[in-house]
């Protein structure tokens, strides 16, 4: 197994985002938490992915606060898994990667997932960086001010 960094100390977000979410496993596991699953049969018949390999997804997402462990909601003797606040805020996370998934990967009219409003049913629109005029913007039309040394 590859032992990557921890870029807990790093300025850089993204370094920092990608040790919490960055492999494949743990953002399908909050993809499939925001379709509603919630206990570990759930996640591990939907993923297909080993036991032992979800279990450590699992709980390195409830350690870093993305998911936290409840009560079964039937009342069962079984624990579910359930998105927190920090949980919630990677869904823009998620439909970004998504609609460049739709945008990139996939053939005019070739089946796949769709996005809907619950209430309309709708598409969900492009996801939009709107800058200060309100108008999109797009990666030309920003910079990144890196952090100072010490």
């Amino acid at each position: 197994m590859v032992t990557r960094k921890i870029q807990a100390a790093t300025p850089c977000p993204v370094a920092r985002a990608l040790d919490v979410i960055g492999d494949r496993w743990s953002l399908l596991i909050v993809r499939d938490a925001f379709d509603g699953l919630r206990r570990f049969g759930e996640f591990q018949k939907n993923l297909g992915v080993a036991r032992n390999i979800l279990s450590d997804r699992l709980r390195a997402l409830v350690e870093s606060g993305v998911l936290a462990i409840a009560p079964a909601s039937d009342g069962s003797a079984y624990q579910e898994y359930v998105l927190t606040d920090k949980g919630e805020d990677l869904f823009k996370v998620v439909v970004a990667l998504r609609q460049w998934g739709e945008a990139q990967l996939f053939e005019p009219g070739e089946a796949r997932s769709v996005l809907v409003e619950r209430a309309s049913g709708d598409p969900v629109g492009p996801l939009l960086l709107p800058g200060r005029d309100g108008a999109a913007l797009t990666y030309a039309a920003t910079r990144v001010d890196k952090a100072a040394d010490g």
